[in-house]
């Protein structure tokens, strides 16, 4: 081998690190400002001497803005910023369900490392129209109100909005709990929360057994800023992985409104011009494309979904804040949870009137969507009616006190207990003796006492029952005939021969 030859092949073995240098200029908080950077751009990724990791925010004519990663770090004037070009790209694989990790998709529940299975960018572009299809499979909450009168669907994005304190995370686990057994991945993000109330979280999830399908992602209030306002954007592309493999995914954001927050305090250490309620400009962008990533995927891409259901606090009932209105306006309907039905012991507390779902309608069950059909003007007009009664002092009409009675067996079938989710087959036994109008007679109690032990008997009667109303989705003949023979051997009392 000649000497020419021998110098190049040790060049070749020699590996390049092409990185440009930068120095840090000043140091705000949780924001690094850089000099000597003039190749950055947004979302790009920087190294710090001391091993911490930041993203790039934005940039003026002389400095980068930096947001930093992980926790804080004794980061200096004069300290060196690495930049190799590069977005930030985290751990995705199989191996993170029923683990809790955290914005940057490191294991936080003290169970060992996560095998990778790849690498995903954090911040990518929506899936376009030609990528999604038609939105037409039900996502069954287990929630009867719900799932009654203002149904989802897998790859909605379905807006909870209310007080504190209201029930909206409630609900949302339910939901996840009764996934079970329903082939759907299930992503609880937590943005800006307490460290109690995620172990809280933990212990419900265990306690029934849901993380064979769930994953935490953790964006506490204890955990950086930077990690809060990553949180949702890495659990989105978490939910893009598993998407890809075609799987159907139901994502909880818990809650947009903290993440907000964290972005103003972000945008005013950047000394961006505030705007309204002093939040930046770009507020709307930032959760609009994060909820863009939902959507039912085409079967060329797998026929995966992804379903949102992010959370948003109110104050004092004011759905006219302006994250709120934000969110509704880019969501596809919101469920309104209300402090004075709370009180009043309506729980899940709800309000039908405030609450709509623009496309789940279309992906009802049919055997629910005939019975409840007329379930929400039915209830408005009591709540109207109760209302107007509540003033009078002369008796009322037989009509009027049929309504009443019709009203209060309505109300009392809707109440549900939290953690306790009700099957799609149940609420379709009971929705169809609410329609034909055997609970309007029955006292407060005896309903109650229905809602537990009716479908008990339906399932020890006509054991094929529920099978059949799950496989077809809707009330065949043969299926009426047996719900009006349990009906009438429930309420006469006769033992079924």
């Amino acid at each position: 081998m000649s000497h020419s030859q021998e110098i190049k092949n040790k060049t070749h073995d020699i590996k390049f690190d092409v990185k440009e240098v930068g120095r840090v200029k000043a140091v705000r908080e949780f924001i690094v400002l850089a000099e000597n950077m003039p190749s950055c751009v947004n979302g790009q990724i920087v190294e710090f001497d001391a091993g911490l990791r930041g993203i790039v925010m934005g940039f003026t004519q002389d400095e980068v803005q930096i947001l930093m990663l992980g926790p804080k770090a004794r980061i200096r004037a004069g300290d060196k910023v690495y930049s190799k070009a590069k977005s930030l790209y985290l751990p995705v694989g199989d191996g993170f369900v029923g683990r809790v990790v955290n914005a940057l998709c490191e294991p936080v529940d003290g169970q060992g490392e996560i095998k990778i299975d790849d690498m995903f960018p954090v911040f990518k572009d929506a899936p376009g129209i030609m990528d999604r299809d038609t939105v037409e499979r039900t996502l069954e909450s287990g929630t009867r109100i719900i799932d009654a009168i203002m149904p989802l669907a897998l790859g909605q994005r379905q807006l909870l909005v209310g007080d504190r304190q209201t029930g909206k995370s409630s609900v949302t686990t339910d939901a996840i709990i009764n996934q079970k057994g329903k082939d759907v991945i299930c992503i609880y993000c937590v943005i800006g929360k307490t460290y109690s109330g995620l172990l809280k979280t933990i212990e419900l999830f265990k306690e029934h057994n849901v993380f064979e399908y769930t994953l935490i992602v953790s964006g506490i209030a204890s955990t950086s800023v930077g990690e809060q306002y990553l949180a949702p954007y890495t659990t989105a592309m978490l939910g893009e992985y598993f998407m890809r493999q075609g799987k159907d995914i139901l994502v909880i954001f818990d809650d947009l409104t903290r993440h907000a927050w964290i972005y103003r305090q972000i945008s005013l250490l950047l000394k961006r011009a505030p705007g309204r309620e002093a939040y930046p400009g770009d507020i709307f962008y930032i959760h609009s494309q994060l909820m863009e990533r939902a959507g039912q995927m085409s079967k060329a891409l797998g026929g995966g979904s992804m379903t949102f259901l992010p959370i948003v606090e109110t104050l004092q009932g004011d759905v006219t804040g302006f994250i709120p209105t934000n969110l509704v306006s880019m969501t596809d309907g919101q469920i309104y949870f209300s402090s004075a039905l709370f009180n009043k012991g309506f729980r899940p507390a709800i309000d039908v009137g405030l609450s709509v779902s623009r496309i789940g309608n279309r992906a009802q069950w049919p055997a629910v969507k005939g019975p409840s059909r007329s379930l929400r003007l039915e209830f408005l007009q009591y709540k109207e009616l109760v209302a107007m009664t509540q003033l009078r002092t002369t008796e009322l009409s037989k009509e009027a006190e049929k309504k009443l009675r019709r009203g209060e067996a309505i109300t009392e079938l809707l109440i549900q207990d939290k953690n306790k989710p009700v099957s799609m087959e149940h609420q379709v036994v009971d929705m169809y003796a609410l329609n034909r109008e055997v609970l309007d007679e029955l006292s407060v109690e005896q309903i109650r006492k229905f809602k537990l032990d009716f479908y008990e008997k339906i399932k020890e009667w006509f054991p094929n029952l529920p099978k059949q109303l799950r496989d077809t989705k809707i009330i065949v003949d043969e299926s009426i005939a047996n719900l009006e023979e349990a009906i009438y051997y429930y309420f006469n009392q006769e033992p079924k021969t």
